[in-house]
């Protein structure tokens, strides 16, 4: 690419007038791209990151907008059919653990009582189980007084075949797949009133504070 000449400088230090256009456009431009790189930024992979470009007033992942949640229907700890559309119009903490994962789902529930706990107004919470098997009725009802949730949460399992797609659709790896990488990407999920995925807490980023907050905006909206 030919660019045009600079004119020469005049005798008295002064640039003329086309070079002095010239000269501030050129620092206009690369103003413009160090403005852009810095904001943009990079995940080390050479894909631009979204994430640390944009500002969000919750605490956890805000999701796009728009991102509806995948419906399901399961049957709850005291044989109830229960199904997430049923809750449309109410916030929903949506999460996937199993009554044997210690200590991993144990924190995770302890997080969210503790969330609920810190509440001025109830919040639906469903927990479906990722592995149905060993999720029995009696197994369930001992971890949620285990942790504090008995009478505060709906717990839905069924079948590992009914199962399976929900666990797609939330991008769960159960651990009968690897119980490390379950336990790695067990996410915990707020859905706002629309039926819309919102708010992701995954490893490591989820606490009572962050939460009970999300959900009270999300609430407030």
């Amino acid at each position: 690419m030919r660019f045009p000449s600079v004119p020469a400088m005049k005798t008295d230090g002064r640039l003329r007038p086309p070079a002095i256009a010239a000269t501030l456009l050129c620092a206009a431009l690369l103003g413009v791209a160090i403005g852009l790189l810095v904001h943009l930024g990079s995940d080390g992979a050479g894909t631009t990151s979204v994430r640390a470009a944009t500002t969000s007033e919750f605490t956890g992942a805000q999701l796009p907008e728009g991102t509806r949640a995948p419906g399901f229907a399961l049957t709850d700890q005291a044989g109830r059919t229960v199904s997430l559309a049923s809750y449309r119009g109410r916030v929903v903490v949506l999460s996937f653990l199993y009554a044997g994962c210690v200590p991993g789902c144990v924190l995770i529930a302890q997080q969210i009582r503790g969330a609920l706990d810190e509440l001025a107004r109830p919040v639906t919470v469903l927990i479906v189980s990722v592995d149905p098997v060993t999720d029995t009725r009696a197994r369930v009802s001992a971890f949620l007084h285990q942790v504090g949730l008995a009478g505060r949460v709906e717990y839905l399992t069924g079948t590992a075949r009914r199962l399976a797609p929900v666990w797609r659709a939330y991008h769960v790896v159960p651990p009968s797949a690897g119980r490390h990488d379950f336990e790695e990407t067990a996410p915990v999920y707020l859905i706002d009133r629309r039926g819309e995925e919102s708010v992701l807490y995954e490893e490591g980023e989820l606490t009572p504070e962050s939460l009970a907050h999300d959900i009270g905006k999300l609430q407030e909206g």
